[in-house]
């Protein structure tokens, strides 16, 4: 099994990295490929998803924290792969487990591909999975309060029609330029919606 690739990025696409690892092209499903930075040297976790029609599939990851709350999603009867990134890209991976300890069943519905009665099963059947997760210490929990800030200020910017690709580069910047376990919701908005009137 195969831990992590370590290359350069030579393409993006929307969910899908092709990163140069010696030479060899190497394509990852990713559950948001601009987050990555191309032609930057980077490290990308690596799952192996094997289905009996499609085979072999290749998922990539920022951080083993992200692949392993991907792999968490993925034992949840009924959700796949293509779910799961949905939810990491939407959520991402800190406001997911906050979402699932609070029980919080609306941010959950409120990634596409998944409804009431879905979110509620995930959070049935994975609560005691993530519980595990948080009391492993792997998870700092000042940050899952930090990414409830990230995940309001996403709903927000949604609700204002920008696209997932405008969002998830503007998370980014907030994110490099604030120190997280102080900023507000507030705060948090206005750099976004800063950053991206100095991008039209």
């Amino acid at each position: 099994m195969v831990d992590y690739f370590s290359g350069v990025i030579k393409e993006l696409k929307e969910q899908e990295v092709v990163l140069d690892v010696g030479g060899i092209g190497v394509a990852l499903q990713v559950a948001n490929a601009h987050s990555f930075a191309q032609e930057g040297a980077v490290k990308i976790y690596s799952h192996l998803h094997w289905n009996a029609e499609n085979g072999p599939s290749l998922f990539g990851f920022s951080s083993p924290l992200e692949r392993s709350v991907f792999r968490i999603i993925i034992s949840c009867s009924g959700i796949g792969p293509k779910i799961a990134l949905a939810i990491l890209a939407d959520l991402g991976a800190q406001s997911f487990l906050n979402a699932i300890v609070a029980e919080n069943e609306q941010a959950l519905s409120n990634v596409s591909g998944i409804g009431k009665k879905k979110a509620e099963q995930i959070i049935v059947q994975l609560k005691h999975k993530v519980a595990s997760l948080v009391e492993s210490g792997k998870v700092d929990m000042s940050e899952m309060q930090e990414s409830s800030h990230v995940h309001d200020v996403t709903l927000a910017l949604q609700s204002l029609n920008y696209s997932r690709q405008e969002i998830s580069r503007a998370m980014e910047y907030v994110k490099k330029n604030s120190k997280m376990d102080k900023v507000t919701f507030d705060v948090l908005l206005r750099q976004a919606l800063s950053y991206l009137s100095k991008q039209m």
